[in-house]
């Protein structure tokens, strides 16, 4: 264990942080370095670190001994009881009377009731999957449907599920006597003392599989491509999720298969911006339309809508176009358009465009003096023939 990363690291977490911050970056990383999502050879490996540092951290108990013992705390021939249960001796946690972690360790020391009762042929759920669906600005205002295809594990359709070849079954462990668990003495810090340690021979399962299934080769499960119709609702965000019921991975010994989390990555819009159900639009005018007003033609997600420009208008004002906007995930009235005009200063004059600037500034009373550049004062005699 001594090539162990300490978990804290792992995760990106100080060792004081809260319970929300560490899932907060375990989510983060999760998604991150998921294998389904990221292809880098590595991936899987990090991923199943980030796991198993969260499974530690997550826990009061196991986090309380893992700073107090490090990664000996974790070992199943060293911290079946104290990951368990231990409070890091500050108290015994557990129920109402305090001595719940006691009582863990009790069992898995010493056989107790507590220790019988973990079934190792339990129905047990399925794992987790995600996918990432990329959608464009307007496929996360309006929805869609869309299939997505990807691997997952199944039950083996020729064992369904037992591992165990055509015509045959699992039976029960010789060595644990279906118990997935063997007595072993150990040294601890208490003493030499029986613990639990998972069979050799089933490996915690409980059966032993004598001629093992030809196609999944007596793991039960077979790797295999899935589709799933998704109906996108209209009004997603980018980062949001939505949850598919039975569409993860298979369940062990007939439980339920698991859920899968379809992500949404929106691409952003080349001339709007969103925040929730407000959409914003940046509109260019001209000095004259913005001093003498004007009817413009404005785009929004739903179409070309016509606005008025008032006379005098600023740069910088805001007009709103009710219903314009996108509409809320949870149903609802759609928000709106804010149109944010610009004045757009040339950049180019005409001579008789300039004059009409000239003539228009003394008319208000201005003394502007023009300024070219002198690069500018060049070119225009190069180009007059001087």
């Amino acid at each position: 264990m001594a090539d162990k990363r300490d978990y804290y690291e792992v995760l990106g977490v100080s060792r004081d942080a809260s319970d929300a911050e560490i899932k907060r970056a375990y989510r983060k990383l999760s998604k991150q370095y998921h294998p389904d999502i990221n292809k880098e050879a590595d991936a899987e490996v990090k991923f199943k670190e980030i796991s198993e540092a969260y499974e530690v951290l997550s826990d009061s108990q196991k986090r309380a001994a893992y700073d107090q013992y490090g990664h000996a705390a974790t070992d199943p021939n060293f911290g079946a009881g104290f990951g368990g249960g231990f409070g890091g001796f500050g108290g015994f946690s557990g129920g109402a009377g305090g001595f719940g972690g006691f009582e863990d360790i009790f069992d898995t020391f010493f056989g107790g009731a507590g220790g019988q009762s973990r079934r190792p042929n339990a129905p047990r759920r399925g794992n987790d999957l995600q996918y990432r669906v990329t959608l464009t600005f307007e496929e996360a205002i309006f929805g869609k449907e869309t299939t997505v295809s990807y691997m997952r594990n199944e039950e083996c359709h020729t064992c369904h599920g037992t591992g165990a070849k055509e015509g045959t079954h699992p039976e029960t462990c010789h060595k644990c006597h279906g118990t997935g668990h063997i007595q072993v003495e150990r040294n601890t810090p208490f003493g030499r003392v029986m613990t639990q340690a998972t069979c050799d021979v089933c490996h915690g399962t409980g059966q032993e599989i004598k001629e093992k299934c030809s196609t999944c080769h007596g793991s039960g499960i077979e790797s295999k491509q899935h589709k799933v119709k998704v109906t996108i609702p209209p009004g997603v965000e980018d980062g949001q999720q939505m949850r598919l019921s039975d569409q993860g991975e298979a369940g062990s010994n007939g439980g339920p298969y698991g859920d899968l989390y379809v992500i949404f990555q929106v691409e952003p819009s080349d001339i709007f911006e969103r925040e929730g159900t407000e959409i914003f639009y940046s509109l260019p005018i001209s000095f004259a339309q913005a001093a003498l007003g004007d009817e413009v033609v404005v785009p929004t997600v739903h179409g070309n809508v016509k606005l008025k420009i008032p006379a005098g208008t600023q740069t910088g004002t805001r007009f709103r176009l009710k219903g314009k906007g996108a509409p809320s995930i949870r149903g609802g009235m759609n928000g709106d358009q804010h149109v944010e005009v610009t004045l757009v200063t040339p950049k180019k004059l005409s001579d008789r465009e300039r004059d009409l600037f000239k003539q228009l500034a003394a008319a208000s009373g201005q003394e502007v003096k023009g300024h070219e550049s002198k690069l500018f004062d060049k070119m225009k005699d190069l180009f007059d023939g001087k």
